[in-house]
């Protein structure tokens, strides 16, 4: 099995809030793998990572850092791969992390999700393939369709709270 995604994380700090991208796309089945790689501490590293990654079959690249958050950037910046940046919550509530990720050049865009939303990132990646697989495109389509059956039930089941003045 070769990985068609790639979770990439500065520091494996991050791996508490990766695992629930990790998590997402094993249930969806779609073949990946988590690496650590630092733009800062091991820049040559991601150079090789970026530059290889197409080559290797890989189609989307999830890439997860904090506080200066330049990984996601940086790989975009070396790859014509999509690259979605999840922003790690760190300093300043991870504000500092989200702007850094969003704010990239002309030309080198990176998909942001929100502060620490591993699991967006991963379904946005789920989603970018999709486009050309039948097969995780009805898997995201089931997803979807649990996350309306979760509310649903949750509708049902405050329909038996009970309170003074409630009227339904």
């Amino acid at each position: 099995m070769k990985p068609i995604v790639s979770i990439i994380m500065g520091s494996t700090s991050d791996l508490p809030v990766m695992e629930k991208a990790a998590a997402l796309l094993d249930q969806m089945e779609i073949p990946f793998e988590m690496l650590a790689l630092s733009a800062h501490r091991t820049p040559r590293e991601v150079e090789e990572f970026a530059a290889g990654a197409s080559a290797r079959g890989i189609k989307v690249i999830i890439a997860a850092a904090g506080m200066a958050a330049h990984l996601g950037g940086v790989i975009a910046a070396l790859t014509t791969l999509p690259v979605i940046g999840v922003p790690i919550r760190s300093s300043f509530d991870g504000l500092d992390s989200l702007l850094s990720i969003v704010q990239m050049p002309p030309g080198i865009p990176v998909a942001t999700v929100g502060v620490n939303g591993a699991m967006n990132a991963a379904v946005l990646a789920a989603q970018i393939l999709a486009l050309g697989d039948p097969g995780v495109a009805a898997k995201v389509a089931s997803y979807k369709e649990s996350l309306a059956a979760k509310i649903v039930k949750a509708n049902e089941e405050l329909g038996s709270v009970a309170y003074k003045f409630k009227t339904n």
